[in-house]
């Protein structure tokens, strides 16, 4: 449905689909705006007709078949405990959403358009006060647009994990895992996928170096090349980073490091949520020597060691 080849890698930008939810107050309605990634969204259709399913959270409205695909659908207002209008003021679609290979529906009052933004201008839900029924956990980033109104990016995905559709899959034989020395850096805005990642490195042995976006990466970056200086290129073994992060995405992270003479042979793996196949190309055109989605830790293991051999035997 949409031109994934449109954005060009490193230029720190990002598509998302704007979408509103209507809220009934006292003193009328109210529009909420919000935003997903356009490289989690497949694609974006009317509401066909449901199945109900018993024993369900009250957001889920049903199940229906797509293309051979049985998909939940999510309300996004009851999720966000939002009490609607009359339904003769809503346009409702439903977006399709791929997160880490699982498909999932997800009910808007509207879908507007496609923004383009820049992650500089994103920031952390932390800096915005006043949410509503939204926790902050669950809003990724926030931005302005016009007339200086605020758009929430939602965190969708945590959805997928209330409904446990998606656990990460952290078990592995100790025997099966690559035992190294040195130091890794990784980054990701969340803490709970940089615990996932970090906690699995340090199993190989490394030492593990966080940041929590792009930006903050190549500070990182800096500060082990004044510990180290050129004993860096032994030191540091791996770079593990997500594709969406504010201020500084990955791509355009990597972008930086390439450009880098001091630090354009240090291996860097992709790890994100976005499935889409797009994001797997800008990923390997970025200078990313694979990507992953989150979170499988035998998958992890083996790419990492896939990687990391490859990465040895080059510098002999």
């Amino acid at each position: 449905m949409f031109d994934d080849n449109v954005l060009k890698v490193g230029s720190n930008e990002m598509e998302l689909v704007d979408f509103r939810i209507l809220k009934q107050g006292e003193d009328g309605v109210y529009e909420g705006i919000y935003g997903v990634n356009v490289s989690k969204v497949r694609e974006i259709i009317k509401i066909p007709n449901l199945t109900e399913i018993p024993g369900v959270p009250e957001y889920i409205e049903g199940i229906f078949d797509l293309r051979g695909v049985v998909i939940p659908v999510v309300n996004l207002a009851k999720w966000m405990n939002i009490t609607v209008p009359p339904k003769e003021k809503l346009k409702p679609r439903i977006i399709i959403t791929e997160f880490s290979d699982i498909l999932i529906g997800f009910i808007v009052h509207e879908a507007k358009r496609i923004r383009r933004v820049s992650w500089k201008d994103i920031e952390p839900a932390s800096f915005v006060s006043g949410m509503g029924t939204l926790d902050k956990s669950q809003i990724t980033g926030v931005t302005r647009i016009e007339n200086d109104e605020v758009l929430l990016i939602l965190d969708l995905e945590s959805v997928v994990e209330e409904l446990g559709l998606y656990k990460p899959r952290t078990d592995m034989d100790a025997n099966e895992i690559m035992q190294l020395e040195g130091t890794a850096l990784v980054l990701d805005d969340s803490v709970v996928a940089r615990k996932l990642v970090s906690d699995a490195l340090k199993k190989m042995g490394l030492k593990v170096v966080e940041a929590k976006d792009g930006l903050e990466g190549l500070e990182k970056l800096e500060e082990l090349y004044d510990i180290y200086g050129d004993r860096l290129k032994n030191e540091l073994k791996i770079i593990i980073s997500d594709v969406e992060m504010p201020k500084m995405d990955g791509f355009h992270f990597a972008s930086n490091v390439k450009d880098d003479e001091r630090f354009e042979r240090f291996p860097i793996v992709f790890n994100s949520s976005i499935s889409d196949h797009f994001s797997e190309l800008r990923g390997k055109e970025a200078g990313g020597e694979a990507y992953l989605t989150k979170f499988d830790a035998a998958i992890f293991y083996r790419e990492i060691s896939n990687v990391l051999k490859k990465h040895i035997n080059a510098e002999e």
